[in-house]
């Protein structure tokens, strides 16, 4: 693969998994720190147990822990150098021994 496909490969995840997992990242630590907030009135999924907020929270953050992680792995495993490749066989045919 050419430096060029692998920047823009690696662009591309940025911007599709990168920055919804920010976002989903923001939202969820909200929703985490909704939930401990004492008197704070939560509506999830028709309960108000602060749990079921906090438990969310913390499952939608992990989601975008890991949307946010794609885009860098990608970017690490298509943008390094890689060791030049050594063969089993030497070029040169090795010195009689004798």
């Amino acid at each position: 693969m050419n430096r060029q496909t692998a920047t823009i490969l690696t662009a591309v995840t940025a911007v599709i998994c990168g920055c919804p997992g920010l976002a989903s990242l923001c939202f969820g630590s909200f929703f985490a720190i909704a939930g401990t907030t004492p008197g704070a009135e939560i509506d999830v999924f028709g309960s108000s147990d602060p749990r079921s907020a906090m438990m969310l929270g913390i499952a939608i953050a992990c989601l975008g822990l890991l949307g946010v992680l794609v885009p860098i792995v990608i970017g690490f495993t298509t943008l390094r150098k890689k060791k030049a490749e050594t063969s089993v066989f030497p070029e040169e045919p090795l010195p009689p021994t004798s």
